[in-house]
């Protein structure tokens, strides 16, 4: 038995000392697609890989998202390309895949970024609800997945980054369409790395904490919204309970460049994940405590969806301070309104 163990640790001493010292991945001169790629931690990490070199394309439904993330990523001496693109659409996936390859080379890094957000409890969501999620996270992701995997199987070369959460790999009360779509995306992810392996194609899943990107801006909330908006933008906007956009989005590069199979970011995240591995029973029962005691009950708008912009009206703006200057970092906040426009606060 002594035997066996010394061997054991041996043989995990020799393999942690082979990926302290093998070679790192060098993203400058490749070509890397960004879903979701024109606010937000997207929008976060097509300004990392310029500043490291890469050649970028950025895709998301909105051209005119698009056009003000290209014109941010130029300003910082970037080759980038934004092609606006309906994810849930393998028809217009394909084309996007086919436009980056004819323009900036044919893509070495995809990074599945792109997702939606709905806030409410499940007596407000609807069928739709969870076909919406599942269509952006997981379908989506094997809709361009499917698009770049052959040219990197030929090349024996790749690297596919699939951005889950937190909300992957426990359950969140009041989010229950993320999280199953989210949970959908790591179990794909996880065993896409396995196959796809042996023809050199690494593939890395990145279950993030709560990110200060903005993002509370453009997610949608039902049921009481302004209250719904309030629990879920102060936990956003919390530092130490929150991390900040860009050191995620480094976090993130440095997971792809050495290749790891899993990475969960933020240290409460870390927390959470291994109390729901070591005491499941428990972490359910807090979860549903905080369901009952702290969470909105139904009623408000009922299933309708309003935008976070348009439900900040009982949460006081010094609290929120942190994830209004990241929305407006982070291209969340649309366009600045006309100079002779009215602009009001709250909801």
């Amino acid at each position: 038995m002594n035997r066996l163990v010394a061997w054991a640790a041996a043989g995990a001493g020799a393999y942690l000392l082979y990926r302290a010292t093998r070679p790192g991945y060098d993203f400058r001169g490749k070509t890397v697609l960004v879903t979701g790629g024109s606010r937000g931690l997207g929008l976060v990490l097509a300004r990392e890989l310029v500043n490291r070199g890469a050649r970028v394309a950025i895709c998301a439904r909105s051209p005119e998202e698009l056009d003000r993330a290209a014109f941010d990523l130029r300003q910082r001496g970037g080759r980038v390309l934004p092609v606006p693109c309906d994810l849930t659409d393998p028809d217009q996936v394909r084309r996007t895949v086919a436009e980056v390859e004819r323009t900036l080379g044919p893509i070495d890094v995809l990074i599945n970024n792109a997702g939606v957000i709905g806030v409410g409890p499940m007596e407000e969501m609807r069928h739709e609800d969870y076909e919406l999620s599942l269509k952006v996270h997981l379908w989506a992701c094997l809709y361009t997945v499917e698009a770049v995997l052959p040219g990197m199987k030929a090349r024996g070369a790749g690297r596919i980054v699939n951005i889950s959460s937190i909300g992957g790999k426990i359950a969140v009360p009041h989010l229950l369409p993320y999280t199953a779509g989210k949970f959908a995306l790591v179990g794909f992810s996880n065993g896409l790395r396995a196959e796809v392996k042996r023809h050199g194609v690494v593939v890395t899943t990145v279950c993030p904490g709560l990110m200060r990107t903005g993002s509370p801006w453009n997610a949608e909330f039902k049921g009481r919204h302004e209250e719904e908006y309030a629990w879920f933008v102060i936990g956003d906007s919390v530092p130490g309970f929150s991390m900040n956009a860009v050191r995620a989005a480094r976090k993130v590069l440095a997971a792809c460049a050495r290749g790891d199979a899993e990475v969960v970011l933020s240290l409460p995240a870390k927390l959470a994940v291994a109390a729901q591995g070591l005491f499941p029973t428990l972490t359910a029962d807090v979860l549903a405590l905080v369901n009952h005691h702290v969470l909105p009950e139904p009623g408000g708008v009922g299933p309708r969806r309003i935008k976070g912009r348009d439900s900040r009206g009982k949460t006081p703006e010094v609290i929120t301070t942190l994830t209004d200057r990241a929305a407006a970092d982070n291209n969340e906040l649309g366009p600045a309104p006309p100079a002779t426009a009215s602009v009001t606060s709250g909801g």
